[in-house]
């Protein structure tokens, strides 16, 4: 079994979190009234339809983003105790290791490729 530096997926885990919670955080800031806000000014104008689509959209994607970084929040948390624990690098399911490639393409990785393609499947 290789030795992972884990000192070095911390640093990795920890500049991806910072860099995921401005994103949220930056988020938050452009949409900080609600939806029905926003549609109410756009209602005065010619184009409310279509611009009324349009913010609900950029809304709902918005929300979607929101989502999927909480997720990965989580997830680096998780690699984080991982790492406390000793266990970092070693697949939750299996117990094989994971692949290095695979942990620098996705340092918050819990599951082997293996493991995630049947997950996934």
């Amino acid at each position: 079994m290789t030795s992972i530096d884990t000192e070095r997926f911390r640093d990795a885990l920890l500049d991806e979190r910072r860099r995921v919670e401005h994103a949220l955080a930056t988020l938050r800031d452009e949409h900080r009234g609600s939806l029905d806000d926003e549609v109410e000014e756009i209602g005065a104008s010619d184009n409310h339809l279509a611009e009324t689509a349009t913010a609900t959209l950029g809304r709902e994607i918005d929300y979607t983003l929101g989502e999927n970084s909480g997720h990965v929040l989580a997830a680096i948390d998780a690699a984080l105790k991982r790492i406390d624990e000793g266990t970092y690098g070693t697949c939750v399911s299996c117990g094989q290791q994971i692949r290095y490639e695979r942990l620098e393409a996705t340092p918050w990785a819990s599951l082997c490729i293996d493991c995630k393609r049947k997950a996934e499947g």
